[in-house]
This record gives structure tokens, sequence and C-alpha cells, in this order.
């Protein structure tokens, strides 16, 4: 079991702190929902600046391997995670007045008390592909499945009896 990490944002931001650590998929439970199980590591990397105009910014690098549930087949697959992202922190004014097409950065609520592990779970979700697949082909039915699918078709009873 890992200690959950908590910063303060803004001050984490300032200093130019940094973590690097790793987290088992197990401890992340929002994640787990669409994870095929909860088998893996995930490392990451935390660390705080600040951009060329002075506002305190997050950047975030994560990397593992996870199981996704293929919706081909709905077996187990393997997926890479790789993933960069740089959060710039401001408050609820900002938040609300900023206008999403113009900004290239994504903005987080600057938090005193803020969960590393909830923000990384965020970003990781955002990341993943809406209905996972293996590759075109790849999909392996096993051998009742494919018999299951035959004794369903609808028309398989006048093969049978055309054969005849």
């Amino acid at each position: 079991m890992y200690a959950r990490p908590f910063i303060d944002s803004l001050d984490f931001a300032r200093s130019g702190k940094q973590i690097d650590a790793e987290v088992s998929f197990a401890e992340l439970p929002r994640l787990l929902d669409v994870l095929d199980n909860s088998q893996g590591i995930l490392r990451y990397t935390v660390q705080g600046s600040m951009d060329a105009q002075g506002s305190p910014m997050l950047k975030i690098s994560l990397s593992g391997e996870c199981q996704l549930r293929c919706q081909r087949c709905l077996q187990g697959m393997g997926y890479a995670i790789q993933h960069d992202a740089r959060l710039k922190l401001c408050d609820q004014a900002v938040l609300d007045a900023q206008d999403d097409e113009d900004e290239e950065l994504d903005h987080i609520l600057a938090d005193a008390n803020l969960d590393v592990l909830e923000l990384l779970e965020e970003e990781i979700l955002l990341s993943l592909p809406i209905a996972p697949k293996h590759e075109s082909g790849a999909c392996q039915l096993t051998e009742d499945g494919d018999r299951q699918k035959e004794s369903k078709h609808p028309f398989a009873v006048l093969e049978k009896l055309k054969r005849n």
C-alpha cells in the first residue's frame, strides 16, 4: 500500500519541487472501473515550475503498462501508458473566464491540498481510448464462441435442411 501524496500546488510550483514515484493501479479506484485487472505499476513524475509569464505550472509525466478490455472480444489487452501534460494552476475566477479555444495549456484549480493520485487518475482517464480494441485480426474467439455464433444464426436451421 502506498501513501497518498498531497501537495500545496502553488507552493510546490513556486519552489520548483518534484516527485518521482510509482503506484500500483490497484491504488487508483476510478481507473479500476475501466481496466481489465488491477495488475501493473504506474511510474510518474510531477514537477512544479513557473512559466515565462510567472504563472505556476505542474508538468506531469506518466508511464506504465495496464490491461484494458478489448471491445471486440472482451478479453484483456496490454496498453502502454506514455503521457505528458503541462497544467497551469489558476484560481476559480480565471477558470471561469478562460476561453478554451485560445489556450494550448490545460488549466486546473490551484489547491492547498491537491491529491496527486487523483490528478494522475484524471489525466490517464482523459488519455485512454474510448473503445479499446486489439489490432484488426488479433482478437481470438474461443472454439465454443464460434459454435455459439453459428448456432445463433437465424438461417442456420435452413442451411441444415438444404444439405439434406
